[in-house]
């Protein structure tokens, strides 16, 4: 997929019943200042867009926030977040096939029948529920053209729903714009922000991405913007022109609104946008719920039940089953209010969660997280973005509340009962703490794990000088050292590769050296000899963090490439010192060089390198 489709795929998840249904309650909790309410939930939105976005191009899986946090964070957080973002998308899911549901009722009184009565519209969104559960079951795949083809009707149907609607706005329905409040401003804000939500789900995705270090950023940037214009823009216009008490009970608002000024082609047509909009979020809420515990299981947080394919439908039946079952469960139990606030404070725990992976991932200074994307105003935008989710949270109330503490309370019971003897992996955190108590890790999984996806990420096939890297050895030399010293421990190390003795490949090196010196810039040095035989090449890496001193050199040495090879080898030679030439010219070298946490960082460093492939 390319930039449109991550546009229009972010931009389709967020305009669903947050716009066509919640305006009417949010009025109800905020008067005419639902409109600040909106703007302030799209701006608490932001920072958790951003951190997502460099989370996102660092690690283009999927999997989305669970992958993130479970390997910044660990297998307790990765649990209650792959659950949480779970059980969040089937709410949502939920809320727009309640959005559906409501809006049948609203359609029936504009053709003259009576209201329906709340269990009947329950009814009615479980019905619905358990169609879409079947749907996906069976086989659900939506063609990108069409997602495509729906946002740019949506987005044309809104905004001319804004052009058309600001004529027809009465100044006098502002009035008492702030009466209800900062306080309920911003608690409508945290019942809104399921609105928005949205925009960051193509992250779960990020594998089918094509340049995720352009197109994410900026596919979820410029969907979050013009949605927050759409979102706004159409809530400014209802309450504009609707009376208050009127749009504080209005189940679909926009539609009514639209009947206002353009009678009943308005109405019907944002009927129809809405339908669209209903649809394709709750079928493609379940399609990408139902794949949370697929990555779960096979990271082995979840049993493995949960990932089997369906042999002839191909889908993951007992994972659709399962989120199905429980999101027509919350349709007859919850409330449209407590639905909202739990899907809602669901995702504001998320979103945190993001923001504070982004602080992990970056203090812990792995080599191989290198996000095509940095987040700006680094860390305080994570910083003040989490105490402002903690705040929305807090303001919830009660029962979203203990909705998330369960989830938290399941997560860890969950990783003892079943997690802890089978994920070994060590988070990013772990490796914060290995540099504040100087304790050196014992495994480089997740260091090794986000090389190879970033070689994936950036189309890199390995070359011979690559395959070299992989199986050699590397000397990590502690205190200051003269070269003779450390030649000898290269010798020692070259001596198990050829059928040579330790002293005469030292005697080659000192005798290399005393020809000329292999220091080739300051603090780099390739020494190289030829040993005897064919079709021999070996490499040895050494890094002196304090430095080796070189007799004719003035400044230490800190880094050392060392090649043997055998007289036909001669022309890979020269390949393989353009290739260390590349390496060493690389922004920051010598900082990254000094840094990397062991050998295997220092290994992984050269191989992510950005030189040129020699596959000839």
């Amino acid at each position: 997929m390319g930039l449109k489709e991550v546009f229009c795929i972010a931009s389709g998840a967020m305009i669903s019943s947050g716009l066509f249904v919640l305006p009417g309650l949010a009025y109800s909790k905020a008067g005419p200042g639902v409109i600040l309410s909106y703007f302030l939930a799209s701006l608490l939105v932001l920072p958790g867009v951003l951190s997502k976005a460099e989370l996102a191009t660092a690690m283009p899986k999927s999997g989305g926030t669970y992958f993130f946090v479970e390997r910044s964070l660990g297998p307790v957080w990765g649990l209650f977040s792959g659950l949480a973002g779970w059980f969040s998308l089937a709410l949502k899911s939920g809320f727009a096939i309640v959005g559906m549901a409501l809006f049948v009722e609203v359609m029936v009184q504009w053709l003259g029948g009576s209201a329906l009565a709340p269990w009947q519209i329950r009814v009615l969104a479980a019905a619905c529920g358990i169609f879409f559960t079947a749907l996906n079951t069976v086989s659900v795949r939506h063609a990108t053209g069409v997602q495509v083809l729906l946002v740019l009707i949506l987005i044309i149907m809104l905004a001319g729903f804004i052009l058309f609607g600001f004529p027809a706005m009465e100044v006098r329905r502002m009035e008492g714009f702030l009466s209800k409040g900062w306080m309920a401003i911003l608690a409508t804000a945290g019942l809104v922000f399921v609105s928005y939500g949205g925009v960051t789900q193509v992250a779960t995705i990020a594998e089918e991405v094509r340049h995720p270090g352009k197109n994410l950023p900026l596919g979820m940037f410029l969907a979050w913007f013009f949605v927050t214009i759409l979102y706004v823009g159409a809530v400014t216009v209802s309450v504009g022109v609707m009376e208050g008490q009127e749009l504080a009970k209005s189940y679909a608002p926009l539609s009514v609104a639209a009947g206002q000024f353009m009678g009943s082609v308005g109405f019907l047509l944002l009927g129809f946008g809405a339908i669209a909009a209903y649809v394709s979020t709750a079928n493609g809420g379940i399609l990408a719920a139902s794949r949370a515990p697929m990555a779960m299981s096979r990271d082995n947080l979840l049993p493995s039940v949960l990932a089997r394919v369906h042999p002839k439908f191909k889908t993951p039946m007992i994972s659709v089953l399962v989120t199905g079952s429980f999101m027509t469960a919350a349709l007859l139990v919850l409330d449209l209010e407590s639905l909202v606030k739990t899907a809602s404070t669901l995702m504001i725990l998320l979103f945190l969660l993001d923001n504070a992976s982004v602080i992990i991932m970056r203090e812990s200074r792995i080599q191989a997280y290198q996000p095509k994307f940095l987040c700006p105003l680094y860390p305080y935008m994570q910083i003040g973005a989490i105490l402002f989710y903690v705040l929305l949270i807090v303001d919830m109330g009660a029962a979203p509340l203990g909705i998330s503490a369960g989830f938290v309370a399941v997560s860890v019971i969950w990783y003892f009962v079943y997690v802890r003897t089978r994920v070994q992996q060590v988070p990013a955190a772990m490796h914060i703490v290995e540099r504040v108590t100087d304790r050196q890790l014992q495994t480089v999984t997740l260091e090794n794990e986000l090389r190879d996806i970033l070689l994936e990420r950036d189309a890199i096939v390995a070359d011979r000088f690559d395959r070299l890297v992989q199986s050699c050895r590397i000397i990590d030399v502690s205190g200051r050292r003269l070269s003779k010293e450390v030649f000898g421990q290269v010798a020692e190390v070259l001596s198990q590769r050829f059928n040579m003795s330790e002293s005469e490949l030292f005697e080659r090196l000192m005798r290399r050296e005393a020809e000329g010196s292999t220091v080739i810039a300051p603090g780099l040095a390739i020494p190289h000899i030829i040993v005897e035989g064919q079709g021999h090449f070996e490499l040895v890496l050494v890094r002196a963090t304090e430095g080796i001193n070189f007799p004719r050199a003035e400044e230490p040495v800190r880094a050392m490439f060392v090649l043997a090879g055998s007289k036909d080898e001669r022309n890979y030679h020269l390949r393989a010192l353009m290739a260390i030439a590349q390496i060493a010219q690389e922004k920051n070298f010598d900082k990254r060089w000094l840094n990397a946490r062991d050998a295997e960082g220092l290994r992984n460093m050269i191989l992510l390198s950005t030189r040129k492939r020699d596959h000839e």
